[in-house]
């Protein structure tokens, strides 16, 4: 039985199945054609996530720059409440740090939490939690690294591909805006 972490067990067959028909159902590409190509000059101001559609975006004013398909904490419906809930945050927020050594490839700091998430933690007794980031895949995917493609498995975090992190790295710059919407 193989077992990769933050991912159901499944068997081989079972996984197999589960595997062929996601990349059946991936689009061919990571980036979507339906976005305004980035002319010389043109710079990324914004994030924008919309967890429904599973998608991130790269904005430069009101244009769509980039677009890719992400992968969300394990319990991706609602706002992060409390550490451990799987939660991806919903909100206004900023890319303020990064790490080229994380335990994921690469990561952008989101500055989750904000004063409101304290606040609302602290009324329940919780702990906010933090370390929301942007990242690719865990450093140890190896050749399992399709099988993360179009799941949410982080434990809160916002999932791109290596490649796609790459070019997210490239463009966004510290201090970018992101917006997390439902």
């Amino acid at each position: 039985m193989l077992s990769i972490p933050h991912l159901p067990r499944f068997s081989g067959a079972c996984l197999a199945a589960l595997l062929i028909g996601l990349m059946l159902s991936m689009p061919a590409a990571a980036s979507e054609l339906n976005v305004s190509a980035m002319q010389d000059g043109t710079s990324v101001n914004q994030v924008l996530i919309r967890k429904q559609e599973r998608r991130l975006y790269l904005m430069s004013g009101e244009d769509v720059v980039r677009s890719y398909r992400i992968g969300l904490g394990d319990n991706p419906t609602g706002h992060k409440l409390f550490e451990g809930d799987e939660r991806t945050p919903e909100g206004q927020y900023t890319l303020d740090w990064r790490n080229s050594n994380s335990d994921y490839y690469k990561s952008i700091h989101v500055s989750y939490p904000n004063q409101q998430d304290r606040a609302l933690a602290e009324a329940w007794g919780l702990d906010p939690g933090g370390s929301i980031m942007i990242h690719g895949l865990p450093n140890d995917a190896g050749d399992l690294a399709f099988a993360f493609v179009g799941l949410d498995w982080t434990d809160g975090c916002i999932a791109v591909s290596n490649e796609e992190m790459d070019e997210i790295w490239q463009l966004v710059a510290d201090g970018t805006p992101i917006k997390i919407l439902p």
